[in-house]
Parts: C-alpha cells; structure tokens; sequence
C-alpha cells in the first residue's frame, strides 16, 4: 500500500479498492516515512559531510590552479628579465 501511494494512487481509491480505510493507509505511509528517515538520517549527515568536503576541496583545487598560473607567468617574466631566456621568438 505505502508503495502504491508512493507511486501517485490516492489513498481513497486504494481504501475503496483494498478495504482499510483511507486513515489507516494515510498512517502506514506516514509510519514508512519516519522509519525511513530515523534510518537514513546518518547516511545523510555523512552525504552532507562529504558534498561540504567536495565544495571545500573544489575551492581549494580553484585556488590552487590560479596560483600555479600565476607562478608560472611569473617565472617566466623573470627569466626573460634576467636574460636568461631571450624575448621573442626563440631560433635554434
């Protein structure tokens, strides 16, 4: 029944239907829900836990990449600075 109501059947057709009444049916799904729920609520605190440490480490991989970037452009500056590699076009 919980399954049926699950899947869009109005509690009152399944209680003409199946005989218990619409309430009860109401109840058995209300009851699946809560079970459900005191069940799962660790496995979402812990998907909570690993979608923050994915953000966290989204960022962190961003900020890492840009910092990279800019170490390389400016060891590059440098080193055209510093003659070490000529500007412009390189000939072998």
């Amino acid at each position: 029944m919980v399954e049926l109501v699950r899947a869009g059947r109005d509690p009152a057709d399944l209680a003409r239907e199946f005989e218990p009444s619409a309430q009860a049916i109401r109840n058995w799904v209300a009851q699946a829900d809560r079970g459900e729920s005191r069940g799962a609520s660790k496995s979402d605190v812990l998907a909570l836990a690993e979608r923050e440490e994915l953000a966290r480490l989204r960022r962190e991989v961003r900020q890492l990449r840009l910092e990279r970037d800019i170490l390389s452009k400016a060891a590059a500056w440098f080193a055209r600075e510093s003659g070490a590699v000529p500007s412009g076009s390189s000939s072998s």
